[in-house]
């Protein structure tokens, strides 16, 4: 595997970090900015509104440019909104941030997938995005935990301060390993908007945005379902924090493994898995040993099936390399955006913590209808050669 794609996911960690940071951060969040933690938590929508907007945006916007370049303008942006983040003591300014930093965040994803792929055979696909989407699982693992201890220590901006220089050191990586040429042929916008029409596409990426929001209605309160229903003092919540970490760098170490060979299944055992475990969790919120069993599984199940949702798409639109996966990324995060507002739902009207685990399950059966639905469609002829976006050196 090329040395490019782990710098890509070591940038996706420094970023995705501050992606995840927020779900232990809420209630620091919520009393000093004087907001409900459900307001709060809509920080964690913003970011993912951003997302949606800035994939196929900056995609379409940086289709002609150097990727090297891409990616080092969408760091230098999300460097300055983390740094106006952490300076500010308004509410709407940091929604303000969060949404800008995301949204070059997003292009950054999207550029990322698209030379990753570039650089690997097409049976490598699934494990080249495992790496790439990995460094979201190392965040999982080491960014959120460290966040939330770094944001009850030392306060929230300090957490927003640390994930400004990780990022700052991302771009010494990228200039220095990401290939600086342009790609080898000539992006061509028509081709690639033909090439996401296929309806095989779409479900794909309704399931992506479905089995997101499974995982996110649950993951977005999890720290205020620790405290609050089951009961845990604040010094343990980063530590169950990092155990789901740990079970979500496992799920996507085997799920990058099954990916290129068995993708349905592994959708398939990866949002059934997802939704015995959301079942378990809500009925078991009240009592710390399941619950902490209970979130280690909420991760890998959650993060097995990433590569396959990230690297599908490549098959199903093998001519649009660049706006198909910058689609996917939007669907993940409407995922993102959905769960938390769905989940904040339910917490406003007083159903308590654990009722989002019910809304995460309910979810996750619609994502398993749309995987059924895409398999009885009947597949498209594709070319028998897929053209891959290399790159020159």
């Amino acid at each position: 595997m090329p040395f490019a794609v782990y710098i890509l996911g070591l940038s996706i960690f420094a970023q995705g970090t501050s992606e995840l940071m927020l779900s232990g951060l809420l209630t620091e969040l919520s009393a000093d900015l004087g907001v409900t933690i459900p307001q709060a938590g809509l920080l964690i929508s913003a970011f993912a509104l951003g997302m949606l907007v800035g994939a196929p945006v900056l995609a379409v916007a940086t289709l002609r440019l150097p990727r090297r370049s891409a990616l080092l303008a969408f760091l230098a942006v999300f460097v300055g909104a983390h740094v106006v983040g952490a300076l500010t003591s308004d509410y709407w300014v940091l929604f303000a941030t969060r949404a800008v930093g995301a949204f070059v965040y997003a292009g950054f994803w999207s550029v990322a997938a698209t030379t990753a792929i570039g650089l690997v055979p097409a049976n490598a696909r699934g494990k080249a995005m495992s790496i790439v989407a990995g460094g979201l699982t190392i965040a999982t693992v080491v960014g959120l935990p460290a966040g939330t201890v770094i944001g009850q220590h030392l306060g929230w901006r300090a957490a927003f301060w640390t994930v400004a220089i990780m990022s700052a050191l991302a771009m010494v990586g990228v200039l220095a390993k990401i290939p600086a040429g342009r790609a080898t042929t000539t992006p061509d916008l028509r081709k690639e908007l033909r090439s996401i029409s296929n309806p095989r596409l779409w479900l794909s990426y309704s399931t992506t945005a479905l089995a997101t929001a499974a995982l996110m209605v649950s993951f977005a309160y999890l720290g205020a379902l620790l405290s609050q229903t089951t009961g845990l003092t604040d010094g343990w919540i980063p530590v169950v924090l990092a155990v789901y970490g740990v079970g979500s760098f496992l799920g996507i170490i085997i799920g990058g493994r099954t990916a290129d060979a068995h993708p349905i299944r592994t959708l398939y055992v990866g949002i059934t898995g997802l939704i015995l475990t959301s079942v378990l969790l809500a009925l078991t919120a009240e009592h710390p040993a399941p619950v902490v069993a209970l979130t280690f599984l909420l991760g890998a199940f959650g993060f097995g099936t990433n590569p396959t949702l990230n690297s599908r798409v490549f098959n199903l639109a093998p001519q649009g390399p660049t706006l198909a996966p910058a689609f996917n990324v939007s669907s993940f995060n409407i995922g993102i955006t959905l769960g938390p507002w769905l989940g904040g739902l339910a917490i406003a009207a007083d159903l308590g913590y654990a009722s989002v685990a019910w809304i995460g399950a309910a979810i996750g059966l619609t994502a398993l209808a749309t995987i059924t639905l895409e398999q009885h469609l009947t597949p498209r002829p594709t070319p028998t050669h897929t053209p891959q976006p290399e790159l020159v050196h």
